[in-house]
C-alpha cells in the first residue's frame, strides 16, 4: 500500500517553530535535533499506517474519529485522516493542557 501524503497545516508548522525556539532556548541543539528526529519518526508511521493513532480522549465525545493521535517524546502529533492525505493540526507537549492550548490557538487566529 502507498504511503498516504503527510501535510502540515500552517498552525502546526509554528507549533513546531515555537517549540524548536523552546528547546533551542532552554536546552540544547542537540536536544532539539533528538526531539525532531523522533517527531519525524512518528510523522512517517503515520503515513505508512494512519489509523494506528488513537482518537485524542478530548475530541472522542465530540464522535471525531477522523482526528488521531499519537506520541513522540514529550510531545503529541494530532492529525486528521482524509482519504489517502493526512493534515498535522497540532504538535504539543504532552504536559500541556489540551484544552487551554485550544482557546489560546483559536484566539489568536
Amino acid at each position: 500500500m502507498k504511503p498516504a501524503r503527510v501535510h502540515f497545516l500552517e498552525a502546526a508548522e509554528r507549533d513546531l517553530r515555537d517549540l524548536r525556539s523552546y528547546i533551542l532556548e532552554n536546552f540544547s541543539r542537540q536536544q532539539w535535533l533528538e526531539t525532531y528526529g523522533r517527531i519525524r519518526e512518528a510523522v512517517d508511521t503515520i503515513a505508512n499506517f494512519p489509523q494506528a493513532g488513537k482518537v485524542p480522549p478530548e475530541l472522542k465525545p465530540l464522535g471525531a474519529n477522523q482526528y488521531r493521535q499519537v506520541i513522540a517524546g514529550m510531545n503529541r502529533i494530532i492529525y486528521e485522516i482524509r482519504g489517502n492525505d493526512i493534515f498535522v493540526h497540532i504538535v504539543i507537549d504532552t504536559r500541556k493542557d489540551f484544552q487551554s492550548f485550544l482557546t489560546r490557538r483559536l484566539l489568536r487566529e
